[in-house]
């Protein structure tokens, strides 16, 4: 099969290193992709949401099937595009159509949704700027901290956790009235804080069935101990060592089943990955967020674990046998630290050079943020590389990529030193 990616991130250059592996990939193509992702296919110069560029690349270039990085084609409808052209409606798209993607283009439904099918998550309540003086009164209602989410998306950074009232109010008022998120804040979703430790949860969908991957832990936050402003994520672990047995049966059972359940009884068309963003409350997993694609660097860490030649998962999505399909992981651990530049999330500088890439051979290093330049890899973004590792433990293997870590140097990069310290 001749294979599209969409994206440019670590996810995407992880994703292609995998589909690179099987046996039934002809050609591999990522757009715009990155320094990485060129080692190992042919990069596109296009936009994800450019989907004329897109349909002429995949028509050129006899593209098969197409993988969905990021979200924004997803909630913008490209597999509703694919559908509804004659020239193109043949080629597989893993990824959800538009009706289905809101459950991460609006927070709002997410929560709609949950609340029909039953699927526990936190009491909330939305608001515009229409009546925002309601959303001060409801904010009095709750006990500190407060949660306040921007509707739409917001690159995940639209998410504010808040302990003082008087500043939450200031920030509601920021959101609706200013605009602080643009478009995404139009509508904020109010919500119950929940107190307890997060992890993802990561569920194939074809629409019909399901199959479940490893748990993942991401870290969001900039500063060690997790303090600091949030970002795309500073790394990850896989699995979740608390995640037992009988906790991940009530994941199973609480979550997973009503959302594709709920998937088919509310007609939302999906055939991509599920993700479920968890807290575990006293000894229950609550839903914090939908994702309809894969997190990023959750990526980094799930998809290395993943034995089974990810071409064959994706056909069998495409033409809803996935429950014939046998999942193979890896039982070793994985592990992955994300270098950044120098500022983020907030203002940094690009072009820096990245030497000592060729010497790491103990980790995996999933570019990001790089890309080349003059035969140079520069840095291109805020998250530039993603160290991975397996050990038998998390910890063996949060060392080894640590150590892999030294042979990398960038002008200002800045990794979390505590990457799993809280397990």
């Amino acid at each position: 099969m001749n294979i599209l990616v969409l994206g440019s991130g670590g996810r995407e250059h992880t994703f292609a290193w995998k589909i690179a592996q099987s046996a039934h990939c002809k050609t591999l193509f990522v757009a715009p992709g990155n320094s990485g992702t060129d080692a190992i296919a042919t990069n596109l110069d296009l936009a994800v949401t450019d989907f004329d560029a897109i349909k002429n690349a995949v028509l050129h270039n006899s593209i098969d099937l197409v993988v969905v990085g990021p979200e924004d084609p997803l909630v913008q409808g490209i597999h509703d595009f694919f559908l509804n052209d004659d020239e193109i409606k043949h080629v597989s798209v893993i990824g959800p159509q538009k009706a289905a993607a809101e459950l991460e283009g609006s927070k709002e439904f997410a929560k709609e949704f949950m609340m029909r099918h039953n699927i526990p998550t936190a009491a909330y309540k939305s608001f515009t700027k229409n009546n925002v003086e309601e959303g001060y009164k409801f904010l009095e209602t709750l006990n500190p901290p407060y949660v306040l989410k921007a509707d739409g998306l917001a690159a995940g950074k639209g998410v504010l956790i808040l302990n003082d009232i008087d500043e939450a109010k200031t920030e509601l008022k920021n959101m609706l009235v200013d605009a602080k998120f643009g478009e995404a804040s139009t509508k904020v979703v109010i919500e119950e804080f929940l107190d307890g430790i997060e992890l993802s949860c990561f569920v194939l969908s074809d629409g019909k069935d399901y199959k479940i991957l490893p748990t993942a832990k991401d870290y969001k936050r900039i500063g060690e101990g997790d303090t600091g402003l949030n970002t795309g994520g500073m790394g990850a672990v896989s699995p979740v060592p608390f995640a037992t047995t009988d906790f991940l049966n009530k994941i199973e059972n609480q979550i997973v089943k009503p959302t594709i359940e709920g998937f088919k009884k509310d007609n939302l068309p999906y055939v991509g990955f599920v993700f479920i963003g968890l807290i575990k409350v006293g000894n229950d997993p609550k839903v914090i967020e939908y994702n309809v694609r894969m997190g990023d660097p959750e990526t980094e860490v799930v998809l290395p674990r993943l034995k089974t030649d990810i071409v064959e998962i994706f056909k069998a999505m495409s033409n809803q046998t996935l429950a014939n399909i046998d999942i193979e992981i890896d039982e070793r651990a994985a592990t992955t630290v994300v270098l950044v530049s120098g500022g983020y999330p907030e203002a940094y500088q690009k072009g820096k050079e990245i030497t000592g890439i060729e010497a790491v051979n103990n980790s995996l290093a999933f570019h990001a943020g790089a890309k080349l330049q003059d035969e140079k890899v520069v840095t291109s973004g805020g998250r530039v590389m993603a160290i991975t590792s397996y050990g038998n433990t998390y910890q063996e293997a949060i060392k080894k990529s640590y150590q892999s870590i030294e042979h990398i140097h960038f002008d200002k990069m800045y990794y979390r030193k505590d990457i799993g310290f809280d397990l």
